[in-house]
């Protein structure tokens, strides 16, 4: 999620340039997260491969577009999902109870909002499945992390294969670095999570989501002009 922002901003990629190369890294990442956790039983996959599979139409449709959307648009649109994300952070469940499946109509729903965040973004979106599994259904936390990792690595896979048309206008090299780091930063984070408390780490990560959001308003809105 941080690595548009990143690549905008600290390396001077255009918005299209950031969202069609921050799906390697993100890809890349999700998949070595999912590895773990499926072996531990973590990953929800009939789950996951509904809400990819359901998702195609607006992941394709928007990763299509994404060439032709301004880039002021793409930003500001690029904040409200990070402060989206933000704001799911600092959610705690609602509702007790036990574990149960989710229900077709909001699948379907939150299946189509995936796709637009990827597909227009290039961020996986499997960070809006965490709190519909976690707060409306009580799935156990490990199993929603665990579940939005493969939904990342499906639809990031997917939009990357339909942005071909776009590859040709990326350095790869600092893409293909950054896939590396965030290869051994999740390793390292699925070893030591455990030792840190989850809720500072949620509410830090939310802040630094937050304030990214409000700085990308500002250089859209005020220091661009």
């Amino acid at each position: 999620m941080l690595a548009v922002p990143m690549l905008i901003y600290i390396f001077g990629f255009t918005p299209l340039q950031a969202t069609t190369a921050a799906l390697v890294v993100v890809g890349t990442a999700a998949l070595s997260g999912t590895v773990p956790k499926f072996s531990r039983g973590e990953v929800l996959v009939r789950e996951a491969l509904t809400i990819s599979a359901l998702s195609a139409t607006t992941n394709v449709t928007f990763a299509l577009l994404a060439p032709r959307i301004p880039e002021k648009a793409m930003t500001s649109g690029l904040a409200l999902v990070l402060l989206l994300a933000a704001w799911s952070l600092l959610q705690r469940p609602i509702r007790p109870g036990s574990e149960r499946r989710m229900p077709i109509p909001i699948l379907i729903l939150l299946s189509l909002g995936i796709g637009v965040i990827t597909g227009l973004f290039g961020i996986g979106g499997g960070f809006v499945a965490i709190p519909i599994l976690v707060l409306f259904f009580n799935t156990p936390a490990a199993k929603a992390a665990g579940t939005s990792l493969l939904i990342i690595f499906l639809n990031s896979s997917i939009a990357f294969l339909v942005r071909n048309g776009s590859w040709d206008q990326v350095d790869w090299s600092l893409p293909l670095i950054m896939a590396v780091v965030a290869i051994v930063i999740s390793r390292i984070g699925s070893h030591q999570s455990s030792r840190v408390s989850q809720d500072l780490l949620k509410r830090s990560f939310a802040a630094l989501l937050l304030s990214i959001a409000i700085f990308t308003l500002f250089e859209t809105w005020i220091l661009a002009e």
